[in-house]
């Protein structure tokens, strides 16, 4: 029987899904990205992890299971005969050795060879000749069918009309990468720059945009460039038999190969030739982003076989990030939606790997102090997967005299709350997690949740509307909603909006630990809320208690009494908190006190099957509130196991161990008097 997939899971796929398909149409339809490789990496990588964790998610229109996007409309579709598949990536030596490791089991060899040629940052074409003519080209679009751009590729004069020698098949195609040399681009730019016009931000967005040109005399005029790489279509008895032969003959036909393809052997034949090319990647005419090894021989290739969208033959083995040098201008500070404080540094503008960078991350104050960086500086940014890039170090022999050390504000910039930083931690907080506007959906959201307040039907989305519409400030206005402004919003018709303002009716009745578990204490979870309940008996002496007095409480240290009195030492999170009372949430004070909450201490129970007259989230409540622990397995310490209708393995276990079972009148009768 299959399992329920875990809802933030679910979302998460599909949130990754929607991003990676709009950074596509980005990069492959309007050559115009707006994160850099890295990170779109980092989302297609987390998105395979997930699906490889939860085989039901993946979706034959994943983008795992593609490349790219769907061609033009401006352009005829032209349909690959053999898919033009992407590569799977390596960023470390490990991932590699991995690689090499993977192809020498499956082929049972002690050594393999490879073919590795650099990976040019360029755009990705199809050519397909016929009696030695070229006949049509194609862009590589989402890797089945592609854009005809044939009349534009007539124009790049790397690229043979007609092939010289003989030998060749009556048909075939030829894979490779159309790209601008660095000399072109800078050229091109210059001229753009002088008449006015737009200048191309890197030589990869320059080759992909000339290319695509409805007017081919505008492609003429861009100084683009051509190398093969590989074949589609081809006479299965007319192939040689390594990748390299296949690539000389290329070459004896006219067609251009990359001078620095290489023959290697092994795992370490592969990282050497990758050093040298990124030592020398500066040097080369053209960009690239790093080299890619092909397994030697046909055979052995096809014995390797594909995976749904890449070969197991092959790999792009990644430079890592570039890095630049400029100045930082200014340091700010950051509040995240948790409520951490982020110092970000605002930098003198700079190129870096195609992008240019005006801020980057500083992570937290102790970095800073690490790294000795201070206002004015000269340092060194890494443009990473982040969504910010890195600042690596600072230049202290450029350092001038008016440089400035930061130091981490005492109150939020945001609401003016107190800062938190704990002794021996990094990342300081704000302590108004309930009136902060920084932090109003994640203090929301838990607020909402199914084991806070419980309101059924208030989804991520419809907290972005609440909020952009600014309907909600705090939590408190959440119980000011009147259906007519919520049947306003988008997806929300009248009976959705009835259902919502009723959950939100629903809630005011509560318990005191919902309540406080509800107000996003930092640390404090379900089960110290409840002790906090128990040994306190009311919310004022929660909130009027110190924290010697918050340390008696069972497992409530040092560290945790700090956060619970920094938060109700917070104006604006009491102001809060009135206003939720005057909205109408109330809870039964004394509901267990100290003598009730021992009856069932030291106890273990176990719930399985379902209850009739209350759910297993009430029975659990019910039992902790007596001292009893709840836990999710049976074991010989167990010492009831609660059974309902449709008991599963739990009641086979507790059989099997000889553990007392209850059956529901028998729960009821011990929650009415506390006694077995």
């Amino acid at each position: 029987m299959s399992t329920e997939l875990p809802p933030e899971v679910v979302r998460r796929a599909a949130e990754l899904r929607k991003q990676i398909e709009y950074h596509n149409r980005r990069y492959y339809q309007f050559d115009e990205p707006v994160i850099a490789d890295a990170e779109y990496d980092a989302l297609l990588r987390e998105l395979q992890a997930l699906e490889r964790e939860y085989p039901e998610l993946q979706t034959p229109d994943s983008p795992t299971q593609r490349v790219g996007a769907a061609p033009l409309a401006a352009f005829a579709e032209v349909r690959h005969e053999v898919p033009m598949l992407s590569l799977d990536n390596a960023f470390e030596d490990g991932d590699v050795l991995d690689f090499d490791r993977r192809i020498r089991e499956k082929l049972e060899r002690d050594d393999t060879e490879y073919l590795a040629e650099p990976k040019l940052d360029g755009l990705a074409v199809s050519l397909l000749y016929e009696d030695g003519v070229l006949v049509r080209g194609a862009t590589r679009g989402d890797g089945h069918s592609g854009e005809d751009v044939t009349h534009n590729v007539r124009t790049i004069r790397a690229i043979p009309l007609r092939l010289s020698g003989s030998g060749y098949p009556q048909r075939f195609e030829v894979r490779g990468e159309v790209f601008m040399p660095k000399t072109g681009f800078e050229a091109m730019n210059r001229k753009a720059l002088e008449a006015g016009e737009k200048v191309f931000v890197n030589p990869r967005n320059a080759a992909a945009g000339s290319l695509r040109q409805l007017d081919p005399a505008a492609t003429a005029a861009r100084p683009l460039a051509f190398y093969c790489y590989g074949y589609g279509v081809y006479p299965a008895e007319a192939l040689p038999a390594t990748q390299y032969e296949l690539m000389e003959r290329f070459r004896n036909w006219g067609l251009p190969i990359n001078p620095e393809i290489r023959q290697i052997r092994g795992a370490q034949g592969c990282l050497d030739y990758y050093r040298d090319l990124m030592a020398r990647r500066h040097g080369l005419p053209y960009e690239i982003d790093g080299v890619v090894y092909k397994l030697g021989r046909f055979d052995w290739q096809a014995e390797m076989g594909y995976v749904a969208r890449a070969p197991r033959w092959a790999v792009a083995h990644k430079f890592p990030a570039e890095e630049a040098t400029t100045r930082v201008l200014a340091i700010e500070v950051q509040v995240g939606r948790t409520g951490a404080l982020t110092p970000v540094a605002r930098l003198e503008s700079v190129f870096v790997g195609g992008v240019t960078v005006t801020n980057a991350t500083l992570h937290n104050a102790d970095e800073v102090r690490r790294k000795d960086i201070r206002i004015n500086d000269w340092v060194v940014v890494r443009r990473a997967g982040d969504v910010i890039p890195e600042v690596v170090k600072s230049i202290p022999e450029r350092r001038p005299a008016d440089a400035a050390e930061f130091v981490m504000p005492a109150h939020c910039p945001a609401c003016g709350s107190e800062v938190e930083l704990e002794e021996g931690e990094a990342i300081a907080r704000c302590s108004g997690g309930l009136y902060c506007p920084a932090q109003h959906k994640e203090a929301i959201k838990h607020f909402a949740s199914r084991r806070a307040m419980d309101i059924e039907g208030l989804g991520d989305k419809l907290v972005d509307q609440l909020l952009e519409r600014r309907l909600v400030d705090t939590v408190a206005d959440l119980y000011r909603l009147t259906v007519e402004q919520l049947a306003e919003l988008e997806r929300m018709g009248i009976k959705s909006a009835e259902n919502l303002v009723a959950a939100l009716e629903k809630s005011k009745a509560t318990t005191l630990p919902r309540f406080l578990y509800a107000l996003g204490i930092r640390e404090v979870g379900e089960v110290t809320a409840r002790n906090l309940a128990l040994h306190l008996h009311g919310l004022d002496s929660i909130i009027a208690a110190d924290e010697d007095a918050l340390q008696a409480i069972p497992d409530v240290g040092p560290t945790m009494a700090a956060h619970i009195a920094a938060f109700f030492r917070q104006p604006h999170n009491l102001e809060v908190i009135r206003d939720l009372r005057a909205v109408g949430l109330h809870w039964q004070e004394t509901e267990a006190g100290p003598a009730g909450a021992q009856l069932l201490a030291g106890k273990t129970f176990v719930l399985t099957g379902t209850l009739e007259s209350l759910t297993r989230d009430q029975a659990k409540e019910k039992l902790q509130a007596l001292g009893a622990k709840v836990s999710g397995s049976v074991s010989k310490k167990t010492s009831y196991v609660v059974a309902g209708t449709e008991a599963g393995s739990k009641l086979a276990k507790a059989q099997e161990l000889g553990v007392e079972i209850l059956d529901e009148s028998g729960l009821l009768a011990l929650l009415g008097n506390g006694e077995i």
